[in-house]
């Protein structure tokens, strides 16, 4: 079982608005509404190329700029994280079942660390966080990574997202896909099913996913 983290488990990024907006306006800006949805699920590299030409200043330093975001983000995880609706008891769930689960984030491990403060550290066999891995979303190395991890080949595994880059790392890697829109709508895509909130998945669910997946097309 592979779980993003912001926006799939815990409800963080009302934080990275804040965030992000904070920044913006020390910039001398404001972050627009399509600039807010392009940074959801990406690495921080990306977020902060996308919220630099947002505001027209795509020469400033985009190290200087994660920084300042990280230090930021890392005092409102502190404070305010809060879980996703069904969430919590779909993780007991799993983690009941004696099922391997791994949490795959663009986070940086830093920030994960805290959040894992709310999360549980023992809910998860393996983590995999956006500045350990060559790729990020929505590249596949991030799932291919955890499924390496878990000992359990892909295709066996489900990944849940809420955000289009997320989703495409995931499908791209060859899992089931349940995604759960947060922030960002999402298309109707080949392969992936989408529900408006975790709340009444359960494991039946989960393994439907699995039976439908491989009826899609042959095991490899």
């Amino acid at each position: 079982m592979l779980f993003d983290m912001d926006g799939t488990l815990v409800d963080s990024e009302k934080l990275w608005d804040v965030a992000l907006q904070e920044l913006a306006r020390e910039y001398g800006g404001e972050l627009s509404e399509d600039g807010r949805r392009s940074i959801t699920g990406t690495s921080m590299a990306e977020s902060m190329r996308i919220l630099h030409d947002d505001l027209g200043q795509p020469e400033r330093d985009a190290d200087i700029s994660a920084a300042w975001i990280n230090a930021r983000i890392l005092e409102l995880f502190r404070t305010g994280l809060r879980w996703q609706p069904g969430a919590f008891a779909l993780l007991g769930a799993v983690r009941a079942a004696g099922i391997p689960t791994a949490l795959v984030t663009s986070s940086g491990r830093a920030l994960v660390e805290i959040a894992l403060d709310t999360l549980g550290r023992d809910n998860f066999d393996a983590v995999v966080c956006g500045d350990e891995v060559v790729a990020a979303k929505p590249h596949p190395e991030p799932y291919l990574t955890a499924a390496r991890l878990l000992d359990v080949p892909i295709e066996r595994c489900v990944a849940i997202e809420d955000s289009p880059t997320g989703v495409a790392s995931a499908l791209a890697s060859g899992a089931a896909v349940l995604a759960v829109p947060a922030e960002v709508p999402l298309a109707s895509t080949v392969g992936v099913h989408q529900v408006e909130s975790l709340t009444g998945v359960d494991l039946e669910v989960l393994a439907d996913l699995l039976v439908d997946r491989a009826g899609a097309r042959p095991e490899r």
